[in-house]
């Protein structure tokens, strides 16, 4: 299993809201190839067989470039598929009790919108955290958006692997990491990019720049 690691600073996900599924494993790979170093399954309209499919595709491309593989949702997907973890939201299964369920060694992520969520989810027994939406987005358009004031405080609160998430694109990335921020996650600024790959290494050029301490 890959590990999250501290040295993981750019979060992308195949979100199919966006992507057609023949279209995921076109995108897995440019996503790869321009330096994203986690991937996530989102699929909120598919079946479980087909998250199932779509994900042991994306492991061929995943696994070889030893990126990690996260399917959002659904831990119990990870009994039937080789995924290196799973992501829950707030209203989700709690961190500990889903680990339990999955039974082998996996990285647990968890949505908060809260520096006490944050450390809610670190105490629970996450591996990192989702901290957003820092702007309103079009990905999740009823979530309201938190802004920056509390970055630099969250990463004080806990010790794991915080990504910045929500209407987080290039354009703002500078003013994402003068709030604080080490880490981001980006879904329609990669995924609708002309580009993938160009604009995802454009992004780890300046989160390079961030230079990322121990969460």
């Amino acid at each position: 299993m890959n590990s999250i690691g501290t040295n993981r600073s750019l979060y992308g996900i195949v979100d199919l809201g966006y992507v057609a599924p023949r279209e995921v494993l076109r995108v897995t790979e440019k996503l790869v190839s321009g330096g994203v170093d986690v991937v996530q399954l989102r699929a909120k309209n598919l079946s479980k067989i087909e998250i199932v499919r779509l994900a042991e595709e994306m492991l061929e491309i995943t696994q070889p470039n030893k990126v990690p593989l996260i399917i959002n949702d659904y831990p119990d997907l990870l009994l039937e598929v080789d995924a290196d973890g799973f992501h829950l939201g707030q209203e989700d299964l709690a961190v500990a009790a889903a680990r339990v369920l999955v039974g082998r060694p996996c990285i647990i992520g968890k949505s908060t919108h809260s520096i006490r969520q944050a450390m809610r989810a670190q105490a629970d027994g996450a591996d990192y955290i989702g901290f957003g939406p820092l702007f309103p987005t079009a990905t999740k358009p009823t979530a309201k958006a938190i802004g920056l004031n509390d970055i630099r405080a969250v990463h004080h609160q806990v010790t794991i692997p915080v990504y910045c998430i929500g209407g987080v694109k290039l354009a703002n990335l500078n003013e994402v990491l003068a709030a604080g921020a080490k880490r981001v996650c980006i879904v329609s600024d990669l995924l609708l990019a002309k580009d993938i790959a160009k604009q995802a290494a454009a992004v780890k050029k300046m989160l390079a720049s961030a230079a990322p301490g121990s969460n």
